[in-house]
């Protein structure tokens, strides 16, 4: 028992790191949340991992801000080396105007929030990497369960005090949390 224990926080690890790469803007943490062959589909984003995270970018780096809450997770393991998870998740996006990209958050004139609720439907697999056995994902799919579109006030952070807010760089407090993933 304690054994899945171990391997239900380690894949729990690997979906957390997979959110904070994404709003802290790591990207290079992504080749140790997948595996070098996985195939990933999330609305029109699809493809193997390095094109999902290209393409992730090019729809996250215009956003003013996001932030991926994560909530219930299910297991499924198949033997010690296969789980199934289906995670629970909530994303917000700070939209400016002139967002480039209408087909994913439309242009509305003005920074709005766009709120996705939604579930990644993962496969992990438990392989050899670098001669240490590791847990990554090898498949996604990412469910959208629905979306809406806030007017919002207050957003520009940019006359809060140094240090008050996040960081998309090293100067972000949480950098050594997370520096097993960052190479």
């Amino acid at each position: 028992m304690s054994m899945r224990l171990e391997d239900r926080a380690a894949i729990t690890d690997i979906l957390t790191a997979y959110a904070h790469a994404i709003d802290r803007r790591r990207w290079e943490m992504m080749d140790r949340v997948f595996h070098e062959d996985a195939q990933l589909q999330f609305g029109t984003v699809l493809g193997d991992w390095r094109g999902f995270v290209e393409q992730a970018r090019a729809i996250i780096d215009p956003c003013l801000a996001t932030q991926h809450q994560l909530g219930q997770i299910q297991f499924g393991f198949e033997g010690d080396s296969v789980c199934h998870t289906e995670t629970y998740m909530t994303a917000m996006h700070t939209i400016p105007a002139g967002y480039a990209l209408a087909e994913v958050f439309p242009d509305k004139g003005a920074t709005y929030s766009a709120v996705i609720a939604g579930r990644y439907v993962d496969r992990f697999e438990k392989r050899a990497v670098s001669g240490t056995a590791q847990w990554r994902i090898s498949k996604r799919t990412g469910l959208y369960d629905w979306r809406e579109f806030r007017e919002v006030e207050g957003v520009d952070l940019s006359k809060m005090p140094e240090g008050s807010c996040g960081y998309h760089d090293e100067r972000d407090p949480s950098t050594p949390v997370v520096a097993r993933f960052l190479g």
